[in-house]
């Protein structure tokens, strides 16, 4: 008996099975590559608007296969360089350069998801703080803005605390004048000497003038807790022992200082204001400070500042208790936020016999200084 029709059923039967083999494996392929896009869009985002469709299947492609070189950072422990990218430099030089410093793991990887979200053409000439540590999208991400995270904010000798508060718009910080004014009324617990401060009153005269380095998103209550900080690092059992020899608080201290920071132009001048006022305080005589009128003044829409210049003789006639030519004694608070020099002053003043002094005429801003009101008024400027 003949097995042709048995051999020819099995053919067709086999034949049948490798077509329907490789159409299932046509569709899984179709249907693989349809997805590809969309599985790059969940995992890195949009595409770039200016890709054709073959780029976009390509990249898309790409970043799934490359996905752990864009996702893993090469060195989790790694500290942050400054990686510094020139005006006019390529994608491909930075990219190079991003490789030999071992930042990225693969520059091929990199500069297809450049390309593929659309950064290759936006990238930033600045100074970065990059990392190892940081996966190659952070990077990428990153060298698109060159400002900076943290920024130096500073707080000027003898501002008051609504100068600091007038600073901020400019400063680069996240929150507003208002905010900074309203965190100023507010005594952390956790500050050493708070307890020194009377409850009622703000923080004036306590907020360390310096140089801060911050975050840029850092809140007006931290940084206001950073310059109290500050003046706590400042506040020596030294300046404490003269501030004690002087009859002093600290409060008191910090109210005296405050005055001398305004009242002196030329710090080596420092003590020997501060002895003056000790003098007349001695003697029972008024502080009699511009600054302190200054003070109660307030801002002079004219002169665009706090301390108004010159006083009229009005000015010396309001009555506010910091008015130091009508009330005796220190005035009620600070009147701005001294440094450590006025601070030094305070407690250990020069050992002299003047209950006066006054600005020379040279414009060298200094001071002459004299024992008596008649020496005083020969010192007038012509």
């Amino acid at each position: 008996m003949s097995s042709r029709p048995v051999r020819s059923s099995l053919f067709g039967t086999c034949l049948l099975s490798l077509l329907a083999g490789v159409a299932l494996f046509t569709v899984l392929i179709a249907s693989w590559a349809t997805s590809v896009p969309e599985r790059a869009r969940r995992q890195f985002g949009e595409p770039s608007a200016r890709l054709s469709l073959a780029q976009r299947y390509i990249l898309a492609a790409t970043l799934l296969w490359k996905s752990q070189a864009l996702q893993q950072p090469l060195d989790p422990a790694a500290e942050s360089v400054t990686f510094k990218v020139a005006l006019g430099e390529s994608t491909n030089a930075i990219i190079g350069r991003l490789w030999e410093q071992r930042l990225i793991a693969d520059p091929g990887a990199f500069r297809a998801y450049l390309q593929y979200a659309g950064l290759d053409t936006s990238i930033q000439a600045g100074d970065y703080q990059l990392s190892a540590a940081m996966s190659a999208i952070e990077i990428a991400q990153a060298i698109q803005d060159a400002t900076p995270a943290q920024i130096t904010f500073v707080i000027l000798d003898g501002w008051r605390i609504e100068e600091i508060a007038a600073s901020l718009p400019t400063s680069g910080l996240s929150f507003s004048a208002e905010a900074f004014l309203s965190a100023a009324s507010v005594h952390p617990a956790d500050i050493g000497f708070i307890t020194e401060i009377p409850a009622q009153a703000s923080l004036e005269g306590f907020l360390f003038p310096g140089a801060y380095q911050v975050p840029r998103e850092i809140t007006a209550p931290d940084l206001i807790h950073l310059a109290l900080e500050r003046f706590q690092e400042n506040l020596s059992s030294e300046l404490r022992s003269g501030f004690v020899n002087q009859g002093l608080s600290l409060y008191q201290a910090v109210i005296l200082a405050s005055i001398i920071e305004r009242e002196a132009v030329v710090e080596e001048e420092m003590p020997m204001i501060a002895s003056v006022f000790y003098n007349r305080l001695a003697a029972g005589m008024n502080l009699a400070s511009d600054p302190t009128v200054q003070y109660a003044v307030g801002y002079n829409d004219l002169q665009s500042t706090w301390w108004t210049n010159p006083l009229r003789a009005d000015h010396l006639k309001i009555d506010s208790p910091y008015n130091t030519y009508l009330y005796p004694g220190l005035p009620p608070s600070p009147i701005a936020n001294p440094g450590l020099n006025a601070l030094r002053a305070t407690a250990f003043p020069a050992q002299t016999p003047y209950y006066y002094f006054r600005a020379l005429c040279d414009g060298s801003n200094r001071h002459a200084f004299a024992e008596t009101y008649e020496e005083h008024l020969r010192n007038a400027c012509p």
